[in-house]
């Protein structure tokens, strides 16, 4: 089993069988909490859960199941199983773990930046919370969990052995062009954005969230771009200028017109299947950065109704956990 923290050889890219590009749509479903101020374990609230409902029907009509990667709080609100466990029985939606250390028991560490990624602590408190939610979830919602995210991708490196342990089928934690090795965090700078495995029996596979460059730098894009941490206004200029922009797939703080740009150099590049994030909070007003008013939050909606427009105009399937293990090369 290799650590999630290495680069990922050649020949453990996945592929599907039918060759046809895919997407799919996970929901970072966790707590709000004030994003500008140092995490605790106590200053957090879930009153935006009632608004997966809409979000809920939304995927409904658009004939998109997503996947809700759920955290210690969110599995332990009531209404939140209320709202999910009928499309999760149905499959109109899936359900996966989410670890935010700080929140998530047993509390045996203290909260610092450190130990805000999971993969930091000592395995066996990793795995005790791992294992602590994963049966919340399975208890709440009726459905056994099949796919993880690491809280602020803090993936280590007994991340995947503990993961290929106790049944998890998918990891979708690393983030290519993101390097959080500065707060304490890993370092995805250099990963490929088409999905690879993870143990050469293929076993546990990896959905790397989709992120590229655009413009007529972007060949040059993974130097150049972490090179202006000194001087970020260039990051804006050389965007202005159409000369590099970096695109992750969500509708925070990225424009449709950007996300077009890069749903098209994805595919361009030939990978096999999009990952879309964003994190549930943003469906209320307030709660996040990204959405300040209820215009916003219309700007979201509409934000993935032609997104999933242009990926069906591209000829990119809808897929989902089930999918992927149906189809996916082994």
């Amino acid at each position: 089993m290799r650590s999630l923290l290495d680069q990922p050889p050649e020949d453990s890219r996945a592929r599907f069988r039918d060759r046809i590009p895919r997407f799919i749509l996970t929901v970072d479903t966790e707590e709000e909490f004030d994003w500008e101020k140092p995490l605790t374990r106590e200053t957090h609230g879930t009153d935006h859960v009632r608004r997966l409902s809409k979000f809920q029907e939304f995927c409904e009509h658009q004939k998109v199941v997503p996947v809700y990667l759920v955290d210690w709080p969110i599995a332990n609100s009531r209404l939140a199983a209320e709202i999910l466990r009928e499309p999760l029985a149905a499959g109109r939606a899936e359900i996966g773990v989410q670890l935010h250390p700080w929140v998530n028991p047993p509390f045996a560490e203290d909260v610092t930046q450190h130990n805000s990624f999971a993969g930091n602590l000592p395995r066996d408190l990793e795995e005790a919370k791992f294992v602590k939610l994963r049966d919340c979830i399975e208890a709440k919602f009726g459905v056994t969990p099949l796919i993880y995210r690491a809280g602020r991708y803090g993936v280590g490196e007994n991340t995947a052995r503990i993961l290929a342990e106790h049944g998890i089928a998918i990891d979708t934690s690393a983030r290519p062009q993101f390097d959080y090795s500065s707060v304490g965090g890993p370092n995805f700078r250099t990963f490929p954005i088409a999905p690879y495995w993870l143990d050469d029996e293929r076993t546990l596979l990896e959905l790397p969230l989709t992120t590229t460059f655009w413009g007529m730098l972007r060949k040059q894009g993974e130097y150049i771009y972490p090179r202006l941490w000194r001087a970020p206004s260039m990051r804006g200029v050389l965007s202005r200028l159409n000369m590099l922009e970096r695109v992750p797939l969500t509708p925070e703080g990225v424009t449709v017109e950007e996300a077009i740009r890069g749903i098209d150099m994805a595919l361009d590049e030939g990978a096999p299947m999009l990952v879309f994030s964003f994190h549930s909070p943003s469906l209320r007003p307030g709660d996040t950065p990204y959405v300040r008013t209820e215009e916003d939050l219309d700007d979201l909606y509409d934000w993935w109704r032609r997104v999933f427009a242009y990926l069906k105009q591209r000829g990119v399937k809808p897929s989902c956990v089930k999918d992927v293990m149906h189809s996916v090369e082994r």
